[in-house]
Formats: C-alpha cells, structure tokens, sequence
C-alpha cells in the first residue's frame, strides 16, 4: 500500500507541473496557503462530486457550505500541507491533505482509495496476460503437443503388452493343462484297448474249449 500511496503522491505532482501553466496560473504558479484555499472554493463551487465533499469534510472538519464563505477564509492554515507539498518542500503523510490537493489539480482517479483499487485492476491484468502469454509460448513451443503425444504413446503400449501378457498366460495355460489332460486319456484309452482286447482272447479260448 505504502509504494501505491507514493506512486498517487508522484502523479498528483506531476498533475501540478502541468495545470501550473494552464486555466489557475494564478493560484498555482506560485502557490500559497490563501491562493490554495481561494481556488479550493472555487473548484467546489461547480458541483463538486460525493467524494470530493468527503474529502473537504475530512480535512477541514465542516460541510462544504455555499453560505458560509467568510468562516471559510479561516481555514487557511489547513491548505499549508498541500502548499510545501506543491513547492517540494514536504513529503505529506496526511491522506486527506493529499485528497484535496489531488481536488485541486482535478487529478484522476481519486480519492486514493479509487487509485489504489484501478492499481490492483491493473495488476491482475498484467499477471493474467503474462500467464496467457507463456502459456501460448508453450502451445506454440509444441512441449505441451510433444508431452501429451508421449503420454499417448506410453499408454498405448501398455495396453497390448497388457493384452500380449494375458494371451501368453492363456496360451501357457493351455498348453500346460493339455500336457496334463492328454497323457491321462492316452493311458485310460490305452488300459481299455487291453481289457478289450484280453476279454476277446478269453471268451474265443473258453467257447473253443
């Protein structure tokens, strides 16, 4: 907040060095206290914004008020901040003498609490156009294509060995339970054949007899 505070300060000031030289020459070339407080009431004579009468308010502790322009000319002592601010004398601290002085100059945005939000704005999109930028370095970098394709191409392999591993285990199996299956039939049929075989040469024996 502190280094946003000073960057309002720096462009209310330059804001000075410009309309020094324009419509207030008078008031403001070489400025004091009096001629401060004399344009001050000039500026808000002219339909002054919410905010501005906020700002009056705040620093000189009364209601800005058509009526009352004598008990105004009083006030001047209230402008001496903002005098040694415009001549470089002082670096003020006061937020509301800063306001007004930024009223003053018709510097935008103010008050400092408007500046210091259309900061942060600016930030964000800064941050954020940064972050698309590198984002489409990298799009056009083709990293982003080039991971995503190995991602691809790994997943794509491990789905046939997956495939190849389950068909070899099948195959394995296969084999493995026919070498079991086979030489068991072969010796069943073949212990039969023999039965067979012995019952014929029996009975041809006991009918020969």
């Amino acid at each position: 907040m502190n280094n946003t505070l000073e960057e309002y300060k720096k462009a209310i000031k330059i804001k000075y060095e410009i309309e020094k030289e324009g419509e207030y020459f008078d008031f403001l070339h070489h400025p004091s206290r009096g001629k401060l407080r004399d344009l001050c009431w000039l500026i808000f004579e002219d339909n002054p914004t919410q905010d501005d009468l906020k700002v009056f308010r705040n620093l000189l502790c009364v209601d800005f008020d058509y009526t009352q322009k004598n008990k105004f000319k009083n006030q001047k002592d209230k402008f001496r901040p903002i005098e040694t601010f415009f001549k470089g004398e002082t670096d003020p601290s006061n937020i509301d003498a800063i306001n007004l002085a930024a009223v003053i100059v018709d510097f935008q945005p103010r008050p400092f609490k408007k500046f210091n939000e259309k900061c942060r704005i600016e930030e964000a999109k800064q941050i954020k156009n940064v972050v698309e930028n590198v984002t489409a370095e990298i799009d056009g970098s083709g990293i982003e294509k080039t991971v995503l394709l190995k991602n691809e191409n790994e997943e794509s392999k491990e789905v046939p060995k997956k495939r190849n591993l389950m068909l070899n285990f099948k195959d394995l199996f296969s084999k493995k339970v026919a070498q079991k299956i086979y030489p068991r039939k072969i010796i069943t049929i073949a212990v039969g054949a023999v039965a067979v075989v012995s019952s014929a040469c029996l009975y041809f024996v006991q009918k020969k007899n």
